[in-house]
């Protein structure tokens, strides 16, 4: 598993869609995009930037329940992407053992920035659908230029690479 960081959630401009990047922690700098809807995207960036709404928001609401249920989130898990749709897991760690519930990307990194829990993806995963960023101070490639790179990659990908 490569450990990553929530590097930033943006918009693409052309699209208009919130896209998340999931940066390496440690290595070459590969990064993994994933659109997200806008609810989700709201949710993790009021969860990165601090805002606490009146009532809790449903990823609030869940981290709340995994709590008195005596759990924690110990990590979050991007697994695989099938048929052009990502998966996730969370590994929730409890006194009589561990369980792992399966989870939508957005999700689970909304909940994972809500508890501080380490993200990681799948090594396959990462080698696969990482798009490599220049190796140069990371804040010199502009929001755009990264969904740039990433849609040069949608261009270039044939159906029957992710074909099992």
């Amino acid at each position: 598993m490569v450990e990553v960081r929530l590097s930033a959630v943006r918009v693409d401009l052309q699209s208009n869609t919130p896209v998340l990047l999931l940066t390496e922690a440690d290595g070459v700098g590969r990064t993994l995009p994933i659109f997200i809807g806008a609810p989700e995207a709201t949710a993790i960036a009021f969860a990165v930037q601090g805002v606490s709404p009146p009532r809790p928001m449903t990823h609030d609401l869940l981290r709340d329940v995994i709590e008195a249920l005596g759990a924690q989130l110990g990590r979050v898990v991007i697994t695989e992407l099938r048929a052009a749709t990502y998966f996730a897991e969370l590994h929730l760690e409890r006194p009589n053992g561990s369980l792992t519930v399966s989870a939508r990307p957005s999700d689970a990194v909304a909940l994972a920035v809500r508890t501080g829990s380490p993200l990681f993806v799948s090594d396959e995963l990462m080698d696969t659908e990482g798009v490599l960023l220049p190796a140069d101070d990371e804040d010199s490639s502009s929001p755009d230029e990264l969904v740039g790179q990433f849609r040069q990659f949608l261009d270039e990908v044939r159906p029957e690479d992710f074909s099992s």
